[in-house]
């Protein structure tokens, strides 16, 4: 079985391939290279044995998807390929809406030409908004605060609208929480091009000594410690979790919806302090103003993925840190060209 995997090459996407390999399925990988490197289908190779069909290319393509679709005999899509830096979003609006909004349209086209109606999105818990109450379930009201959050949003409500239009549609929506960490060998993990949008690979570096310091943005939220609270979850967890919705929903027509998240909140002071104990090592950081389009907390509650995919979040904070650092020694400047 073939699955085609946009932004397969990404971080979350190539893990997710790992997992897809170590699950029997064949991933497909369709990406443009933006924000990955194509030395990571040999890191997927060295852990899996395996490596897999790669197209160099846009979602926005429609050749490309076409000639995909041709050539493969493709049973479903997992779709990861977006922007997704909230802060960016917020300075560059025009570049997420038309990669985002106008890539899921241009990629759907080209499923119902082939005849293909089995997708699983790379949604997030960003849709929440600024959430009236933690933790956050599936039935949750939906807003937005930022143009990033906005393509989640319209894109999910896209889907809902094609697969009550066309009951073939099975449509799998997955809201992610903050995935971190790397695999456990040490040979694949969050590599950022340029300045980190998130978290961890910050920290990694200041640690590395490829920045000097942690900016924290705001310690003013309504939070024990004053800065905000997320649910951490290991990007393996996550992965796996790809893997159960398509063993369970992936070719059950139907809308689909699920929080992939650990379902505990973890403030970014006690990520800072978590990164310390399985390093060793202080970081350097600074307190600085809040970061637009920031909620102060955010978590998840993962029952129903539990219930009905038969999957939850197994790996500790202590495993997120420990996997993320040592990721970052053994590549201390990321993948190679």
């Amino acid at each position: 079985m073939k699955i085609l995997v946009t932004g397969g090459t990404g971080y979350i996407g190539s893990h997710t391939c790992l997992a897809l390999i170590a699950a029997g399925i064949e991933p497909v990988i369709l990406d443009n290279l933006c924000n990955s490197k194509l030395s990571v289908l040999n890191r997927i190779e060295e852990i899996s044995g395996k490596r897999p069909l790669f197209y160099q290319g846009d979602i926005r393509d429609s050749v490309i998807l076409d000639r995909i679709f041709q050539e493969q005999s493709i049973a479903g899509v997992i779709h990861f390929a977006a922007l997704k830096a909230v802060g960016e979003s917020t300075q560059k609006p025009f570049e997420y809406y038309e990669n985002n909004i106008a890539g899921t349209l241009s990629l759907l086209g080209a499923m119902r030409r082939a005849g293909c109606f089995h997708f699983i999105f790379s949604s997030s818990a960003t849709v929440y908004g600024d959430p009236h109450a933690v933790p956050i379930t599936e039935d949750f009201p939906r807003s937005t605060m930022s143009p990033y959050g906005q393509t989640k949003l319209m894109i999910e409500q896209m889907l809902e609208d094609m697969q009550t239009a066309d009951p073939r549609w099975s449509m799998t929506l997955l809201r992610y929480f903050n995935p971190i960490g790397a695999h456990a060998s040490g040979k694949m993990g969050e590599d950022p091009q340029g300045i980190p949008n998130n978290l961890m690979p910050y920290i990694t570096q200041v640690a590395i000594g490829r920045r000097d310091c942690l900016n924290i943005f705001g310690n003013d939220y309504p939070t024990n410690d004053g800065t905000c609270v997320r649910d951490y979850i290991h990007v393996m967890d996550l992965a796996e979790g790809h893997v159960k919705a398509w063993q369970v929903c992936g070719e059950k027509a139907g809308l689909h919806i699920y929080n992939l998240g650990a379902g505990q909140g973890v403030s970014v002071l006690e990520m800072v302090r978590a990164f310390a104990r399985a390093s060793g090592m202080e970081i350097n950081y600074k307190l600085v103003d809040r970061r637009p389009g920031d909620v102060a907390e955010c978590w998840a509650d993962p029952a129903k993925a539990q219930r009905e995919l038969g999957w939850k979040a197994t790996r500790t904070l202590d495993d997120m840190t420990r996997d993320s650092w040592l990721w970052q020694q053994t590549n201390p400047n990321g993948y190679e060209a």
